[in-house]
């Protein structure tokens, strides 16, 4: 699990790589990534925007943004969270995800907060010791 801390927001994300989904033969390969985020803070937000930065094992980078996460835009009050899982296809066996979610809180304030990095690691990853 990777975890960050942005003004009393935790986002936690666990990235599974889905076996039965990718073929590395066709440089396919799959993970689902499960993610939490925690109103540990005294007030009401709601997450309006998603901004992926996604880059493969070649270094290839793909900025993904939109409005809010799986179709909605949930409310957080004190203590409340909101889990949901997505889903990421890479033509490497592995790569690194990091972004941002664009908040706000009941005076209207946008802000962000940060989306911690995360490795995708697949088996099929070729590592050579020099």
């Amino acid at each position: 699990m990777y975890q960050a801390v942005s003004r009393a927001l935790c986002v936690q994300v666990t990235p599974i790589f889905l076996e039965e989904e990718s073929d590395p033969e066709a440089a396919h390969f799959v993970w689902a990534y499960q993610v939490r985020i925690e109103n540990q803070g005294p007030e009401t937000v709601q997450l309006l925007r998603r901004h992926w930065i996604i880059t493969d094992g070649g270094g290839r980078r793909q900025d993904v943004e939109g409005e809010g996460v799986i179709g909605e835009q949930p409310v957080l009050k004190p203590g409340e969270h909101f889990d949901y899982t997505s889903g990421c296809p890479l033509t490497t066996a592995s790569g690194i995800m990091v972004g941002t979610y664009q908040m706000k809180n009941d005076e209207g304030e946008l802000f962000d907060i940060a989306i911690p990095a995360f490795s995708l690691d697949s088996p099929y990853e070729i590592t050579s010791i020099n």
